[in-house]
């Protein structure tokens, strides 16, 4: 299973348009990125708190506790461009990685590439759910953008 999609930070404005929402720079979204690495609890429906311990300068682990449930995945960073998540097994369920690439094709342009990779054969079972998976993800990081832009809008975000 992969499924990608490419979530527009800055458009470009069209014509005359200026930027109808306050663009990033490359280094407020990467800031914000380490916000969802470090303090993944700030943003909707994060865990009740995470513990991250580094492993070497781009190799974290986290530990995040939803309620009873503790998910314990490594994340690997290149810095300033992208986030690599991957979950360490639990219960029956086949682990899925997921990137998180920062795309900048052209000056002024910025966009979020998400890509979820399972990490082996999904069941039948599991297989079923990737169409329900997929909008919920594509959701979550909406809203993750949604929390990264109110911060900038704030000033809340560094760079």
């Amino acid at each position: 299973m992969r499924f990608e999609h490419l979530i527009e930070i800055n458009p470009l404005p069209t014509g005359s348009a200026e930027f109808v929402v306050p663009p990033f720079t490359e280094a407020q979204l990467w800031a914000g990125l380490l916000l969802k690495v470090r303090e993944p609890q700030r943003f909707p429906l994060g865990p009740d708190r995470c513990t991250v311990t580094e492993l070497e300068p781009e190799l974290w682990r986290r530990e995040q506790v939803f309620g009873a449930n503790t998910l314990v995945d490594q994340v690997r960073l290149v810095p300033g461009r992208s986030l690599q998540f991957t979950p360490e097994p639990h219960g029956d369920t086949t682990p899925i990685r997921l990137t998180i690439s920062i795309e900048s094709p052209r000056p002024g342009w910025l966009g979020l590439r998400y890509v979820y990779e399972a990490l082996g054969e999904q069941s039948a079972e599991e297989a079923y759910f990737n169409e329900y998976r997929h909008s919920a993800w594509l959701a979550h990081d909406r809203d993750t953008v949604g929390t990264l832009r109110q911060w900038l809008t704030d000033g809340q975000l560094p760079g």
